[in-house]
């Protein structure tokens, strides 16, 4: 299975559907309202898609999908 950051793991929770295809979609749309100064987020967008794109529905399935911002 592919590791997520933490980081990572909050963008998912936050646009996170019901699928992973959907997911995937949504940081899409996203991604393209991202202003020039927000580069690190745009970043971070573009290494999750790709873990996304990696991983199989079943394996995205398993993720514990719940955020976690107090570290």
């Amino acid at each position: 299975m592919t590791n997520l950051t933490h980081d990572e793991m909050n963008l998912l929770c936050i646009y996170q559907k019901n699928t992973r295809i959907g997911t995937m979609d949504a940081i899409t749309v996203m991604k393209q309202y991202l202003e020039q100064d927000e580069m690190e987020l745009a970043e971070m967008s573009d290494s999750l898609l790709t873990k996304l794109e990696n991983m199989t529905d079943e394996e995205f399935d398993e993720l514990e999908k719940f955020p976690d911002f107090n570290y």
